[in-house]
């Protein structure tokens, strides 16, 4: 295990997700309520498209917060050949090259891997809000993982 998730911050967008569609949904079929549940249902698949969007939105904000949760004890991690993040995303620890901090599309930093597959796109390793560690711990982690499985450790320089 190299880097856990904070879980108070993942407990409350379950909690504000859950939220938010429970009042959507109840905006949405409380005019109709008294037509029956078919009606009700009508009313949430076919009423206003932009609250059945936020639905939808808000319906995988509680899976992704869910999912986050559950996979907080271990969310990056490494068997010796490759380096995992949750249980979809893995890289071959030979390919890491560097871990380095980015804002993403929307402004939150984030650890990311720099891969030598010839491409120059880094790739998402954990949002810095969401991680327990210190970033410096988990790059730390990272790069021992990676360069430790070829031997010599990239950092250590012999006098």
């Amino acid at each position: 295990m190299i880097a856990r998730l904070k879980a108070k911050p993942l407990l409350a967008g379950q909690l504000l997700s859950a939220l938010l569609l429970a009042g959507l949904v109840l905006r949405q079929a409380w005019p109709v309520r008294r037509d029956g549940v078919g009606e009700m249902i009508r009313a949430l698949l076919f009423g206003d498209a932009v609250a059945t969007a936020l639905m939808l939105a808000a319906a995988y904000a509680f899976w992704t917060c869910r999912r986050l949760w559950r996979q907080r004890d271990s969310y990056v991690f490494h068997d010796g050949r490759r380096l995992y993040r949750g249980s979809t995303l893995s890289w071959p620890l030979p390919s890491i090259r560097d871990v380095v901090t980015e804002r993403d599309g929307i402004g939150i930093p984030t650890l990311r891997l720099v891969v030598d597959d010839d491409s120059e796109v880094t790739r998402a390793l954990v949002p810095l809000p969401l991680l327990e560690d210190s970033p410096e711990a988990v790059r730390g982690g990272v790069l021992f993982a990676a360069t430790g499985m070829r031997g010599v450790p990239g950092g250590v320089s012999v006098n």
